[in-house]
């Protein structure tokens, strides 16, 4: 079988995209902090929880990456379990997906935007993509929680969070 091969020419960027996010974040007020070049943490208060969000430049595909963590270690005992929850979970998704980070035990939401060829992301772009991670933490983060806490099975957190009620009360 012929391997593939892609040849890739380096691009001058205009500008590095974490500065695009940057930019964003002070606009929105949003508290962030960009210690390294390649990385950006930025702190966004949920319905939930806290969320942490890092964002980080990966030049070698070139794509921005972005990894939205909430603050709920797994413990060995559950660790089967919550593995099973984020393969369902994941079969929901249309982008990103859901993570088991093993040397800090968290779950995570990890999706990237490709920028290939020296493309800069547009404000839209970057706000999509933080919005995206933290949606799809708060909608998940309950079926976490009952997981861990309640010992509910991965299938009834899932189906818990994703039932949805019809009509007024």
């Amino acid at each position: 079988m012929p391997q593939l091969h892609v040849d890739i020419e380096g691009y001058d960027r205009i500008e590095h995209p974490l500065d695009v996010v940057e930019r964003l974040a002070a606009l929105r007020d949003w508290i962030f902090d960009r210690a390294e070049t390649d990385e950006m943490s930025v702190v966004v208060a949920g319905r939930w929880t806290e969320y942490q969000v890092a964002f980080t430049w990966i030049e070698d595909v070139e794509a921005l990456h972005v990894a939205c963590a909430f603050d709920l270690k797994v413990p060995d005992r559950r660790r089967t379990e919550v593995q099973r929850l984020i393969a369902l979970i994941n079969e929901q998704l249309w982008i990103g997906h859901f993570d088991l980070w093993s040397s800090d035990d968290v779950v995570m939401f990890r999706h990237s935007l490709l920028l290939a060829g020296g493309s800069v992301p547009t404000h839209p772009q970057c706000a999509m993509l933080l919005k995206s991670a933290v949606e799809a933490c708060e909608r998940y983060y309950q079926a976490f929680q009952f997981v861990l806490w309640a010992g509910k099975s991965a299938r009834e957190a899932l189906d818990a969070v994703l039932f949805e009620t019809e009509g007024e009360a």
